[in-house]
Parts: structure tokens; sequence; C-alpha cells
């Protein structure tokens, strides 16, 4: 037997699975409330008591982690043109498993500094300009940052040309600063591995420290990454496989429906399927997540409903729009809620597919018809994902309720709204045993194994 321990430090769980890699088979799972205040100590406790009561005592040679405790990690990305840079830096940010929770664009004025600040983030990506080109702007925005009460790091990431001397006024200043490759080297051209890559290592070396996560390092082998950049692994494992002898599934889309957010991830490249498609704007990388701050089931129930309307709620549900408005207020007071009546599973069902339903559309591209002499075209912006054969659901009320499977069904493409181009004919899997995040950190060291056991934990949905 090769066990290992693979945890998950949740904001409200800390969840466990013991695995054996030598058959390979998971043994066991167990969660626990997580309490970041403590360290994440008593979580992690209660969470090995509850595991070893089902598999026992056990020798495990590695206990590796991941986290989204105390938040996550959270960042803010800068740049020069919205549409170009700062979006630029936000892909790079998000498929590192980063939360995004504030983006700028053109110069920095000393209010948007403050605002900045007091979105206490963990990490700032600060980039601007193609090389060669604009030089001005990421150079203003950085002697700001220099010259403000700034404490965390600065990852640059613009103009090669001037990002030495953007480097070295944030350092001059005092600030912690890492200068990575351009993140938009050329228009069209996105390179976001080198700052991903960045993110990671600042992860692993600061970001737990700062958060108090180091102190539960003292009875595992670390906290490796981001919990949605286990997640992203798990889904990319499945998708490419492990080798010529185990094929992966190809394209395919995950969802993941929490309290507070709903997080999308596609394998695909996402280029037009159609005749006369032409791509416009940034293109996407292959490897791509999203993430949704006002849709989720519990937190950002009320966000949800006043972007859909009470109404459109009660229509779905079939209840009174009096019964909705009760039936999300408990969900946002208490965010451990569990319906147990009809109805109220009726509200979590409507609640999920909502949620589903926009954050895919979100992130799958869409279409615009124009007219040209030579007839009718058209212009797609973001992925082409109408051809995705898996849809995988994970998380929460797609995991472990009974209306999991119905929730999924907001993922498909949907005629009412054609210019959206999510898929018309997968096939749907739920992660039952909510595996991705632990599984998802072994996908690189053990690809075979992973794949394997990813396998066996999806659950096909008729």
């Amino acid at each position: 037997m090769k066990p290992y321990l693979l945890i998950d430090f949740g904001s409200t769980y800390t969840k466990m699975t013991a695995v054996d890699l030598d058959q390979p088979a998971v043994l066991g799972t167990a969660r626990a409330r997580t309490s970041v205040e403590d360290g994440l100590l008593l979580g992690y406790l209660k969470a090995l008591e509850r595991l070893e009561q089902k598999v026992g005592h056990l020798n495990y040679e590695r206990r590796l982690a991941c986290s989204s405790a105390a938040g996550g990690l959270k960042m803010v990305a800068i740049g020069l043109v919205p549409e170009l840079t700062v979006e630029a830096a936000k892909k790079a940010a998000l498929g590192a498993g980063a939360r995004v929770i504030g983006a700028y664009g053109f110069e920095l004025s000393p209010a948007e500094i403050e605002e900045l600040l007091a979105l206490e983030p963990d990490l700032i990506l600060l980039a601007g300009g193609t090389d060669g080109g604009n030089k001005e702007t990421i150079l203003h925005n950085a002697r700001l940052l220099a010259a403000s009460r700034l404490a965390v790091p600065v990852i640059v990431a613009g103009n090669k040309t001037v990002a030495p001397q953007v480097e070295e006024a944030l350092k001059a200043a005092g600030k912690i600063c890492y200068r990575v490759a351009n993140v938009l080297p050329e228009l069209g051209r996105l390179n976001i591995e080198p700052v991903q890559n960045e993110i990671r290592e600042i992860f692993l070396q600061r970001i737990i420290q700062a958060k108090g996560l180091d102190q539960v390092e003292q009875v595992i082998d670390g906290i490796t990454m981001p919990t949605p950049a286990a997640v992203l692994q798990a889904a990319e494992r499945l998708a490419t496989g492990a080798g010529d002898h185990l094929p992966g599934m190809g394209d395919l889309l995950v969802v993941d429906v929490g309290g507070a957010t709903t997080d999308v991830h596609s394998i695909a490249e996402g280029f037009p399927t159609e005749p006369n498609v032409f791509l416009q704007g940034l293109p996407e990388p292959k490897v791509k997540r999203t993430v949704e701050g006002d849709l989720g089931m519990r937190s950002s129930a009320v966000a949800l409903m006043e972007h859909f309307t009470a109404q459109t709620l009660a229509k779905l549900a079939d209840l009174p729009e009096e019964a909705v408005l009760s039936g999300v207020k408990k969900r946002v007071l208490n965010v451990q809620y569990l319906p147990t009546s009809p109805e109220d599973l009726r509200l979590e069902e409507t609640i999920g597919y909502l949620a589903v339903k926009a954050a895919t559309e979100r992130h799958a591209g869409c279409v615009e018809k124009f007219y040209t002499p030579q007839g009718i075209s058209y212009l797609q912006v973001g992925k082409d994902l109408t051809a995705v054969k898996t849809v995988i659901g994970t998380g929460g009320v797609l995991a472990s309720s009974p209306v999991g499977s119905k929730v999924l069904t907001g993922a498909l493409y949907d005629p009412a709204t054609p210019e959206s181009l999510k898929p018309t004919a997968p096939r749907f899997y739920l992660d039952h045993d909510y595996l991705f995040s632990t599984l998802g950190l072994i996908a690189k060291e053990y690809p075979d194994l992973s794949f394997r056991l990813l396998t066996k934990a999806l659950k096909p949905v008729n």
C-alpha cells in the first residue's frame, strides 16, 4: 500500500481524501468545519479523526493540500486598455487559481489607488503596453503604487522596454516586486505562463504565511496550490489523459457551484466550428477559468435573485414569490442551510440551475452577425464550446444534492439565446464525492494514477 492524504482547506469545510496509489483507489473521504482563526488545525484534526473512523490509522507517505481558506488568493489586475492588457492580466490570474477582486485600466488616479488598497488584495499584477508600445501608463501606475502604503507583492508583466524601470521604481520604494515576461507581448498573442508560474511561487512562499496558513504545514507536507488551481489541474488531466495508453476525454467543461461563487473551467481551443465565422478580440487560453461572484447558492443568493428577479425564480420553481424571498434570506443568513421540504428543494434546484446557466453563458463565447459585400458573416468573441462533449459538475449542490443532475442542464445551449456558444449535446457527469480539488493535487506528479482515480470518481447522469 502507498497511502497519500490529500486535503482541501476550504473557506467553510476542510475536506480530506485518503488514496492508495498502489491499487490505485480512493480509500475514504471526510470533512469538518474549517477554522481559519485557529490556523486550520482544528478542522484538520477533526476531519482526520472522522477519516480514521472509516479507513483506520494509516502511515501516509505524503500529506498534500490546497487551500481557498481566508478568502483564497485575492488579486488586483492593472493594465492599459481594459479589453486588452487588463483582460490578459485577468486571464493569467484566474488560470493560476487567483480570485480577481479588482481590475483597473489606463492611468490610475490617487483615488483609485486608495480604492485598490481598500480591497486588501494579496497580490497585484501590473501590466500595460505591448513590447515596444506604450511606456508611460505602466510607469505612471508604478510610481503611484511606489508612493502608496502598498504592502503586498507586485508582479510586473508589461512592456519589456520599460519593465526594468518599473521594477526599479517599486523596489526603490521598498515594495516587494517580481518581474516576468510581458503578458501581452504583441496584439493578439497572450503569454500567460510566466505570470502564472510566478503567482504560484508567491503563493507558496508568501501568501500561505501571510494568511496564517503556515501553522498547519507543521503537520502536513505543504499547501501546494490554491484550490481552484487544483480543480483546473484535475480537469486538464481528464481532458488530456495520460499518454497513448490512457487517452483523455477530450474537450470538456467543469462547473463548480459554491455558496459564494460559481467557477467554470474549460479545456478546449474553442475555435469557430462554422464557416464564415471570424475570431475577434484576444485569443482564449485552452485552459480557461472564470469566476462569477454574484452567482452562488448561499451568501450570493440575493445577488443571483436580483440578477434574474424574484418573479423569475418563483415561476421556475413553481412557488409563491414570498416563498422565494424567504428561502433566499434563509440561505444568506445560514451558509450551512440544507433544504428539506419538496418546495425548498425546488428552490434549491432553481437557484443552482440559474447559477450554472448564467456562469456558463459568461464563460462561453458569443457570435454577432454582420454584413459584407459577399453576404452574412459572423464575429466570434471568446470560445466556441458548442462541440464540447463532456460537462462535469462538482461542488456543493452539484456534488451532493439530489437535484444536482437537473442543475447541470443550465450548461446547455439555449435556442432562446442563440448567440451564446454553449455545449449543444454533451454527456453529463457528476463529481459525486467532491474529489476534484483533492485529486487535482496529484494530477501532474502522477498522471496515470490520477486519471484513473478521476474517471472512477465521475458518475454519469442520464
